[in-house]
């Protein structure tokens, strides 16, 4: 076995979350009056701090006002939390990877976001270790990754990062860690190819078989 740990990203990777957070990112800056991004310009910040994103998604947005954008935005966000679901085959797949590999987790969520993530999904057992945006140097930054490679006593060549878009990639890339790209998330294909992952899987099942073959 190569990859003893494999880190997951979680929106777009774990859960199928990246249209509703692109969508309330949206709707927060048009109740602000604000330029409001387009779907795939609010899909491509999903993965960074929160701060990062908003400057990439809502350049106009005034210091003075993130406050009220954060709190608008996740206000809509927990208003739609129950209709997000894991993607269809995630659950059996961490359990079967959980009994065989050290699992973790790097967010662009906050803390207290994965910690509530975590316990509406029941998938807290299954993973040893997290770091969210909001704890340390966000994506791309390799903060994250070399945090849990410290915390866990793997070395680089052993973990493998997953995740659905180019901060995830390019944050491995950083850390020296092999990536693999999933394309069912928050980023097109083609970009996450151009980040020079080791694979790209288009489902949980290819997935599955991926890591069955080359982890």
């Amino acid at each position: 076995m190569r990859y003893r740990l494999l880190v997951f990203d979680w929106d777009g990777t774990i859960i199928d979350s990246a249209a509703t957070i692109a969508s309330c990112i949206r709707l927060a800056a048009a109740e602000l009056a604000l330029e409001v991004p387009t779907m795939e310009q609010a899909r491509h910040v999903i993965g960074l701090g929160l701060h990062d994103a908003l400057r990439a998604a809502v350049p106009q947005l005034a210091a003075e006002r993130t406050a009220e954008f954060v709190a608008r935005y996740r206000e809509h966000f927990r208003a739609r939390e129950d209709e997000m679901a894991l993607f269809g085959g995630m659950r059996e797949l961490l359990a079967a990877l959980a009994g065989a590999r050290l699992l973790g987790i790097a967010t662009g969520k906050s803390r207290r976001g994965l910690e509530r993530a975590l316990e509406a999904t029941r998938l807290r057992p299954y993973f040893r270790a997290s770091r969210c945006a909001d704890e340390t140097n966000p994506k791309p930054d390799p903060a994250m990754l070399r945090e849990l490679m410290e915390e866990l006593e793997v070395p680089a060549q052993n973990a493998l990062m997953i995740g659905d878009t180019s901060h995830d990639l390019e944050m491995a890339r950083a850390a020296g860690v092999d990536a693999l790209a999933v394309t069912y998330g928050a980023h097109p294909e083609q970009g996450l190819r151009a980040c020079g992952p080791r694979g790209c899987v288009a489902s949980v099942a290819e997935l599955g078989q991926w890591l069955a073959t080359h982890g």
